[in-house]
């Protein structure tokens, strides 16, 4: 894997206290189509039957767009999903271990809040990408702490890796974070609560320039 793989684009994560049912993989496929080119499955839910089915069928179906999905938190259901990697928050188990578990080739991606050392420390250990967030108003996470774009500056100036913005985005305040250093935009709400997914998505790829809208990571 090289250093860093490059990430770009909307990286739509799919909620299931959002998307019940067969609206689960519909949802994510008119995502895709839209543009989305990273699928994160979240799910906050104990029932594990119902959270490996659904993240298999996930999974499944982003092989056949070739696109990477990425399972929030949950490093072994990560690895029985065959995703393509976990994206860890606070308290979750450490870059370190999700490597050693998902091996060299998968994604790992660390939740950094608005905290630049910790997106310093997560990129030493190995992450693919960092996140932060909240940068507005977020219904998914009300409490969430708050950043600023002058964090995403500050960011871009310290890292390599990919920086994803999180929370509350909407196709509105989305450009400035893209202008301030943000190389993907997280979006729960802004694409699946919406009545059409891809019409949503689009709205933020076409935001990113042409190279940036590709599905996938490339190497």
């Amino acid at each position: 894997m090289s250093p860093h793989r490059r990430l770009g684009g909307l990286y739509a994560i799919a909620d299931s206290a959002l998307l019940s049912g067969t609206r689960l993989t519909h949802g994510v496929a008119q995502a895709i189509t839209g543009g989305a080119a990273v699928i994160q499955y979240r799910d906050k839910d104990t029932d594990p039957r119902r959270r490996h089915t659904q993240a298999l069928a996930l999974a499944q179906l982003c092989r056949v767009y070739d696109v990477p999905l990425i399972i929030n938190d949950d490093m072994l259901l990560a690895r029985t999903a065959g995703a393509a990697g976990v994206h860890l928050g606070r308290g979750d188990p450490s870059v370190e271990a999700a490597r050693k578990l998902l091996g060299h080739d998968a994604i790992i991606g660390v939740s950094c809040y608005n905290n630049l050392s910790m997106a310093v420390e997560a990129q030493a250990r190995g992450a693919d990408y960092v996140a932060f967030g909240a940068f507005f108003a977020s219904p998914t996470k009300p409490d969430a702490v708050r950043a600023d774009a002058g964090l995403l500056r500050q960011a871009k100036s310290q890292l390599q890796c990919p920086i994803v913005a999180i929370g509350g985005i909407t196709p509105d305040n989305a450009a400035a974070l893209i202008e301030a250093g943000a190389d993907a935009l997280a979006v729960i709400n802004g694409v699946f609560g919406q009545d059409d997914p891809a019409a949503a998505a689009r709205q933020f790829t076409r935001l990113f320039p042409s190279t940036a809208r590709q599905p996938g990571i490339p190497g």
